[in-house]
């Protein structure tokens, strides 16, 4: 997993409330059994005309103009501002997976649904809860200002506006540890395969029969 310690990225806004994780990335495209793919098809229901299916060339497609992620002042985001309950409904991880596929790194937002935000930290992005009123600031700025930018400092804890205006965010502290580490839960228990490797050929050593094959 991409650790994540200091971010200076290009802000979208999403300015909607209750964004689930079928509009994040809709149920059809859950039937790939791998792990990629997934950013062409983020929200894909709102920044395309056209259904999306599965193995479509996102080139010969027809996108929305309005939707927000389809507008040139916002080509390249890697920050995404949403409103409250960002990331509720099903519990799919492919909707982290999406996100940083497409290119975002860090979330905006005043609230999160549980699983999602858990899910977030899981795939190398930072999701930041701030109060309604400060967020709200936040859309109003990326309106007035094109090319409007953020840093989140992850080992401080605060995000940095161009003015150099801090706002402090909280995070727990196994949670930080994890992003700032680039550790997901197989990265978590890999550092223990020393001692993995020794448990086992102490236990084959005791129990032999455990290598033999079945048929």
């Amino acid at each position: 997993m991409q650790a994540f310690t200091v971010h200076q990225g290009l802000v979208a806004p999403l300015d909607r409330a209750n964004v689930d994780t079928d509009a994040i990335i809709p149920k059809q495209f859950l039937k790939a059994i791998t792990r990629s793919g997934f950013g062409p098809n983020l929200f894909d229901a709102w920044r395309y005309l056209d259904k999306g299916e599965p193995g479509q060339n996102p080139a010969a497609r027809r996108p929305n103009p309005d939707f927000v992620l389809n507008q040139p002042r916002y080509a390249g985001a890697s920050i995404l501002l949403a409103r409250k309950n960002f990331g509720c409904g099903s519990s799919r991880e492919h909707a982290p997976w999406a996100l940083e596929q497409y290119g975002f790194r860090a979330l905006i937002a005043p609230s999160y649904a549980d699983i999602f935000f858990n899910n977030c930290f899981k795939n190398g992005i930072l999701p930041v809860a701030l109060a309604e009123p400060v967020v709200a600031r936040l859309f109003d700025e990326v309106a007035a200002f094109p090319g409007y930018r953020l840093t989140l400092d992850l080992p401080r804890q605060v995000l940095v506006k161009s003015d150099g205006t801090e706002i402090q965010f909280k995070v727990e502290g196994f949670r930080k540890y994890c992003l700032v580490n680039g550790f997901d839960d197989i990265g978590l228990t890999l550092r223990h395969a020393d001692k993995i490797k020794a448990f086992e050929a102490e236990r084959l050593a005791r129990q032999p029969w455990l290598a033999q094959r079945l048929g």
